[in-house]
């Protein structure tokens, strides 16, 4: 029980409360400011709250630079209206006295300043002192000398202007501009000069070339970085404009002196390049300019050597002189400078062998367009055999050569490259001595490539007769197998592998043009292929794959030759097609012979192939295609007695289904049994081994699909048919299954057999039902229908517990 003071009381108490409360509060703060003075006397006098102080947006050196800098604009903008507007109110000697002074000024005043280590505002000075120079030439053209010549005069002035800032930066070592301006300056004497005196286009050349030298003497020798990017960007731009020049004056050059002057010009800077290499320290700047000397060199040469002999030499000529680069790998230069060398000399061959492509393509695409010209008649040579309209092909004969040149360099360039100087060095992926140790079978195999192609386009190039060039294609692809089988390299037998197929293939479509050379060329190619096989499946070391794709072109030029042996004995497309299926029965015959041999399973592959194109060519006759399939099926029973190829019965037994079919929709019959039967026999006799074999086995899986078969399209035909022999025949049949199901316990059976049972008897029933439907009354139906609900719903339990016993009794067969 809770007692309420009354209000007066209760007040009385708050108030005590809140006196208490304050006097706590008071003793509180006192202690707390006792404790934050006995802090503050520990830690010593508190420092003063700093002012933040805001960092400025420019230093002060930064602002110093713009300030001159804007400063010495001003003054030669200002120099530059007093000479060119103000020039003609004074006399010459004013004239010459305010420039004379001005300048003099400008050059003098960066001497005290440095001296007082005001560095910026001495280059400022000097800088415009520098640009006021460059306004007393103009003057002295413009007032002494207003009829020389405006080139040679520039050219002059800028040779004086050269030498004078030369000097002045060797003076003042301390100002940064004069000595890159020089450099800069110095670009365009010798270029003026030339074009000044009318000189000549390779005069001009010479000039561009002199100066990049200079520029690169410049760059190599002075340690000031301002200078040395000045002359190295100088070098670049003339070196390259000069060789430019001068690889286009070799070009058109219309006889030998100017071909050789052109060449002398291409060597000159040749030199300059690989002088530069020899000197510049990082490797891969060496290999650059070494690289470009390289390019010039056979330019200049190749040129020279184009002159003096026929047009058809331009490409060889070119090649020699690339080649004969190769020759200075064996010597004491630097590695980077070798590396240089060779990939020039690589990217020229690389250049020569992408001209020859159009010959190489013709001799390839050309025999592939005999083939919508079968036995039309062999052509007149090889040069109208190889060739495809609208590609042009200049000097197949040269196009060979180059590839016959590039193929022996290719192969005989890695035994000429340097040894690596240590082991670190053949891990470098660009240097020719790590191709050469790491990479041996790659360049065999790119040098066969190349072999190849130059061998391929030699019948067309000799303008051979048919006969010989179809005998060369085939000698080629006998070659490249032999490669191919002698083992080795794997980069060498994948690559004469492939190179050899697409040989073969070639002369196959080659041969297309006569009968005689068509059979003889698919039996030496089969034959070939044959050989290849046997030799490669008794060497171990030879190439995995070898044998395989051998034993695969053996049946697929067996197969060729049973096509063309057919068509050349006037035989018919689909008896042609029953004469093929020889090759898969002696594929069949083979592969039971090797057995577990790793050939087998291409064999079989390839022979499956070639009896399914064979089978096509006779699906146009239904007779022969169904001989066809049954001599298929036959093939496929006969490997199926293996015992590791057992599921092939499986196609064996759907090629004589197939083959049955098609003789009796030959013979118009339209009865579904004849086509059913003779899958639902073999499906439950197979069934029933099945279920023999494995008592778990459902019956759905042993039975379902073979009485479906046969079941359902009767059926079918049964409620289309007017007749009652077939529905009687398919009850009768249907009420057998249906007993042996209940007798043996199958489900399959039993639903099958009982669900087309009553569907049959319904469809029997069904006039007569509809006959007494239509003699009762309206409302008969419906009521019978109400009746019928009662009934049920009176024995509903009764009905269910029937329905689950079935349910069991279903549940418990197979």
């Amino acid at each position: 029980m809770t007692n309420i003071p009354p209000p007066a009381e209760e007040l009385r108490v708050l108030d005590l409360e809140l006196r208490r409360l304050d006097a706590r509060r008071t003793q509180l703060l006192r202690r707390r400011a006792w404790l934050l003075g006995a802090l503050q006397a520990a830690a010593g006098p508190a420092p003063a709250p700093s002012r933040l102080v805001r960092a400025p947006e420019a230093a002060a050196p930064n602002v110093q630079n713009v300030l001159l800098t804007l400063g010495g604009i001003l003054l030669t903008i200002a120099a530059i209206a007093f000479t060119l507007v103000s020039w003609g109110h004074l006399g010459i000697g004013g004239r010459g006295a305010v420039l004379a002074a001005v300048t003099l000024t400008a050059l003098g005043v960066p001497a005290p300043l440095l001296r007082r280590k005001l560095r910026s505002t001495a280059e400022t000075v000097g800088a415009l002192g520098l640009a006021l120079t460059v306004l007393d030439a103009y003057a002295v053209h413009a007032v002494a000398l207003p009829h020389a010549d405006g080139i040679g005069y520039a050219a002059a002035a800028s040779a004086v202007l050269t030498v004078l800032w030369a000097a002045y930066g060797l003076a003042f070592r301390e100002l940064r501009l004069p000595l890159p301006l020089t450099v800069a300056t110095a670009q365009l004497p010798l270029f003026l000069w030339a074009r000044a005196a009318d000189a000549g286009d390779h005069v001009t050349v010479a000039a561009l070339l002199v100066t990049a030298a200079f520029d690169v003497a410049v760059a190599l020798r002075v340690g000031e970085a301002g200078v040395r990017v000045i002359a190295t960007v100088g070098a670049c731009a003339a070196g390259l404009w000069g060789a430019v020049g001068a690889g286009y004056l070799s070009w058109s050059a219309a006889d030998l002196p100017d071909a050789a002057r052109a060449g002398g010009l291409l060597i000159l800077a040749a030199a300059i390049a690989l002088v530069a290499a020899w000197l510049i320290t990082q490797p891969p700047q060496a290999s650059g300019a070494a690289f470009a000397g390289g390019l010039l060199v056979a330019a200049g040469a190749g040129g020279v050597l184009r002159e003096t002999l026929p047009a058809a030499w331009t490409v060889p000529c070119y090649l020699a002189c690339a080649v004969a680069l190769l020759a200075v790998v064996r010597t004491a230069l630097p590695r980077p400078v070798l590396r240089g060398i060779a990939g020039s000399a690589l990217l020229v061959q690389a250049l020569a062998a992408l001209w020859t492509l159009p010959a190489l393509v013709s001799a390839l695409a050309g025999p592939a367009s005999r083939a919508g010209k079968v036995w039309s008649g062999a052509p007149h040579g090889m040069g109208d055999a190889a060739s495809v309209s609208g590609l042009p092909v200049q000097h197949p004969a040269m196009a060979s050569l180059v590839l016959a040149v590039i193929a022996g360099t290719l192969a005989t360039a890695p035994r000429l490259l340097p040894t690596a100087t240590s082991p670190a060095d053949p891990a470098d992926p660009a240097d020719p001595a790590a191709w050469r140790l790491n990479h041996p079978g790659t360049i065999r195999a790119c040098a066969l490539a190349l072999a190849w192609a130059a061998a391929l386009i030699v019948p067309s190039a000799l303008q051979l007769p048919y006969a010989a060039g179809v005998a060369a294609y085939v000698a080629l692809t006998a070659a490249l197998l032999a490669v191919a089988s002698r083992g080795g390299s794997k980069a060498v037998a994948l690559t004469s592998l492939s190179l050899a197929v697409t040989t073969s293939v070639s002369v196959a479509f080659l041969a297309l043009a006569g009968t005689e050379a068509t059979l003889g060329t698919f039996s030496a190619l089969a034959a070939l292929s044959l050989v290849v096989t046997v030799l490669a499946a008794r060497r171990p070391e030879v190439t995995a794959g070898v044998a395989a794709t051998t034993a695969c072109a053996t049946i697929a030029y067996a197969t060729a030759l049973a096509c063309a042996s057919g068509a050349a004995l006037d035989l018919r497309v689909d008896h042609t097609g029953l004469l093929m299926l020889v090759v898969p029965a002696l594929s069949a015959l083979v592969a039971a012979r090797l057995d577990q041999h790793p050939l087998t399973r291409p064999v079989e592959i390839a022979g499956a192939l070639a009896g399914g194109f064979a089978v096509a060519l006779t699906a146009e006759h239904a007779t022969t295609l169904a001989l066809a399939l049954a001599l298929g099926g036959v093939i496929a029973a006969g490997t199926a007695l293996r015992s590791n190829r057992r599921p092939v019965g499986y196609a064996a037994g759907a090629l004589f289904l197939l083959a049955t079919w098609v003789r009796l929709a030959a013979w118009n019959v339209d009865t579904p049994e004849a086509y059913t039967l003779p899958v639902t026999v073999p499906a439950l006799l197979i069934g029933a081994l099945r279920l023999r074999r494995v008592p778990q086995t459902s019956s759905w899986t042993a039975y379902g699909p073979g009485l479906t078969a046969t079941l359902l399209p009767s059926l079918i035909a049964a409620w289309s048919d007017v007749h009652w022999q077939r529905p009687l025949l398919l009850g009768a049949a249907a009420l057998l299954i249906t007993l042996v199901g209940a007798r043996h316990g199958l489900q399959a059976p039993l639903a099958l057999g009982g669900a087309v049972l009553t569907l049959v008897a319904l469809h029997e029933l069904a006039p007569y039902i509809v006959q007494v439907v239509d003699a009762l009354p309206r409302w008969l139906p419906p009521a019978l229908a109400g009746l019928l609900l009662l009934a049920i719903g009176a024995t509903y339990e009764q009905r269910m517990r029937d329905a689950r016993r079935v349910r069991d009794v279903l549940g418990r067969m197979h």
